[in-house]
This record gives C-alpha cells, structure tokens and sequence, in this order.
C-alpha cells in the first residue's frame, strides 16, 4: 500500500523540557497518531537537529529502567531546546514495532534468560521491525534539507538515507547505564551494531 499521509493539526506545546510546535500526523497505514515535536524554523534549513523516536511506553510514560529510551526521548527535546532549531519525531511503533503486549511477553522472557533481540525471535518477530517511511514523509513535509541525526542507531541512519533523506551527520544520544538495562545495552551493541563509546556499557 503506498503511503498515504497528511498533517491535520498543529498546536503549540511547552514542555519541562522546552517550548515546541507539536505536529500531528495521520497515514492510511494505520490508525495511530504520529508526532513531531519542531523547534524553530526548520524548512529549507541544512544539518538540522533530528531524533525519530519509536514509542516506548514504559521508559516513556512510566520511566522504566529497562531501556534507555524515556531518557533519549528527554535528552533529544532538551538538546534541540538548546540548539534553538530542530525536530522529534514520535513515531507510534511500541516495542521496535511488536507491540506493546508482546513487548511485554519479550519482558517475562528477558527475565528468563532471553536478550531483547532472542526474545523477540522467540515470539515470532525480526530482531526490529521499525520502519521510517513516516518519518521520511514528515521531514518532507517540514522541507527539512539536511539532518544531523540524534542515534547510536546505523540502521536508523541507512533506512533514512535509503528513503531519500540527507543525514549528513550523526550525534551520539548515550544514557549511563544502570543494573536494569546493562545488558540490554550490550545486546544493542554486540547484536544490533549500535555505535557506543568503549566503556559505555559498563555498570
């Protein structure tokens, strides 16, 4: 089904963590609300700040300490505050894009042994069933020209690059780790080819 998408609305919203324009999009590709948060003016502007963040409910809403994703959502609004110009994206894609209540499944897994990438496959899935078609759609819409992207991600940056966007730069998002998430964060590294500092993953 080819992507079909439009911008419906648009509202201003101050947040702890800066003053933003929310943005919210719809897609015929599902029935999900997809944001960006946009600081500044950003249209036809090169290397702009960008973090495409998937949902993450628990480390989100909850502050859950088995992920770092509530602290990279934070840190990517406050840096983009700072820098005076730059976008979030909030994609609604929970869980690398399994789901919320299979997320949870992979949880009791985890708990078992598992790591988040062979609990995944357990159940079903690909190690990470993102994608980032929205995402490459909204930054047409703000007629952003270039990206520096906020990611420790290099698949974020290829799938981005392979849908036509500039991504002429990337800035490291990394959260210490803690006794909850440690091997979780080694799993990214060692499984998912996530680009950390050599002692990042250290408790």
């Amino acid at each position: 089904m080819n992507l079909e998408f439009k911008k419906t609305l648009q509202a201003r919203l101050p947040t702890q963590n800066g003053d933003f324009m929310l943005h919210y999009y719809q897609t015929n590709q599902d029935d999900k609300e997809h944001l960006a948060l946009v600081k500044g003016n950003v249209a036809e502007q090169e290397n702009v700040p960008v973090r495409v963040h998937s949902e993450c409910l628990t480390g989100d809403i909850f502050g859950s300490r088995r992920c770092d994703c509530g602290e990279q959502l934070t840190r990517a609004m406050q840096f983009v505050e700072t820098a005076g110009c730059g976008v979030v994206i909030y994609l609604r894609q929970e869980g690398r894009g399994i789901g919320l209540f299979d997320k949870l499944k992979a949880y009791n897994l985890q708990d078992n042994g598992l790591d988040t990438v062979d609990a995944n496959l357990a159940l079903g899935h690909l190690a990470d069933e993102r994608e980032y078609d929205v995402a490459a759609a909204i930054l047409n819409d703000l007629n952003v020209h270039s990206v520096a992207l906020l990611t420790n991600n290099p698949a974020k940056i290829d799938a981005l690059t392979a849908l036509g966007i500039d991504v002429v730069a990337r800035l490291p998002l990394e959260i210490a780790s803690n006794l909850d998430n440690v091997d979780y964060l080694k799993t990214k590294a060692v499984k998912m080819a996530h680009l950390f500092s050599e002692d990042y993953c250290e408790s």
